[in-house]
């Protein structure tokens, strides 16, 4: 059997191989101590302004989405699955209550002026997190050439001032020559804004955008996950009866594993206990009462959450 020091060494490894290949979110962090330089770890940026702001097709007081739908179910275009979790400049705290006020151009490259078709607002939950599902935005000519699709963010952590911003991604061929999505320095350096998306079972496309802006919340995970533990995988996903679960302990803790819903409900405790440096696998169940939808799988370590990754319960 391996020591447990080899074990330590062959979790830091796979942990490391993920982050190159991607596998992990965006969550990491740049933090800045008084009088000395800025550290960054990784790739936690703020998230920047855009350069077109916030454009001329902006409409006020837009209601609340009913079901996190930005897009009716008879809306034209592909579906489209956007989410993540709104973090504090430095990512070390994640922002509960947060407004995402959320609105773009329909399939045709068009917006609604005259009501609210494809405008809303979420709130991120107890637990930092928000989604909304819509459609993908098309283009349109401004000028002499296309903007690449895009989705307009104005975000506002309680107590704290508004960042409007867009969102792109990736591959979209407009971005190289948009004078706004093509920044890449300075306060309206759009690169952390371009995010890919992939397609899931449905036939929905999918991305995720971790949001990090001006605000306090709670203390939550950034990069510390890198010596503590970390969720390597949910299989299947989507999933209709059966989740197996598989995630890594770096050092011996109190750990546990635990699913939220949307409001950041916690719905079920997978394990609650003592753990060795090792790799893990839980299984996870759920009652037929719980409806289908998305769900949050967080790991951890003496009580501090320090990674999730997001299934969907499809019965």
């Amino acid at each position: 059997m391996k020591s447990n020091k080899n074990r330590r060494q062959f979790l830091k490894n796979i942990s490391l191989t993920s982050l190159t290949m991607g596998v992990l979110p965006v969550i990491s962090c740049g933090r800045t101590s008084p009088g000395k330089k800025e550290i960054k770890i990784n790739n936690c940026e703020k998230t920047t302004l855009d350069l077109y702001g916030e454009g001329p097709f902006y409409t006020d007081n837009p209601p609340v989405l009913q079901g996190n739908q930005l897009a009716e179910a008879n809306e034209a275009g592909t579906r489209m699955i956007i989410s993540g979790r709104v973090f504090n400049l430095d990512c070390s705290q994640y922002l509960p209550n947060t407004l995402i006020d959320i609105w773009h151009a329909n399939d045709a490259g068009q917006y609604d002026n005259q009501g609210y078709n494809l405008r809303g607002q979420v709130y991120s939950n107890n637990q930092g997190f928000y989604m909304f599902e819509t459609i993908q935005p098309g283009k349109y000519l401004n000028g002499s050439k296309y903007r690449p699709s895009h989705i307009h963010f104005k975000i506002t952590p309680p107590g704290f001032q508004t960042l409007t911003t867009q969102l792109y991604f990736e591959g979209d061929t407009d971005i190289p020559e948009d004078a706004a999505a093509s920044v890449n320095s300075g306060q309206y350096d759009a690169t952390h804004r371009i995010i890919p998306l992939t397609e899931n079972t449905e036939g929905k496309l999918e991305g995720t955008w971790d949001i990090m802006v001006n605000g306090e919340g709670v203390t939550g995970t950034s990069d510390i996950h890198l010596d503590k533990g970390i969720i390597y995988s949910l299989n299947p996903n989507p999933f209709t009866e059966s989740l197996m679960i598989k995630y890594g302990v770096f050092r011996k803790a109190k750990v546990s594993l635990v699913a939220y819903d949307l409001l950041g409900n916690l719905v079920a405790i997978l394990e609650e206990k003592e753990l060795l440096p090792e790799i893990y696998e839980a299984e996870w169940n759920p009652p037929s009462s719980l409806p289908n939808g998305h769900y949050f799988i967080a790991l951890k370590i003496n009580e501090l959450q320090v990674y999730y990754l997001k299934t969907i319960l499809r019965r």
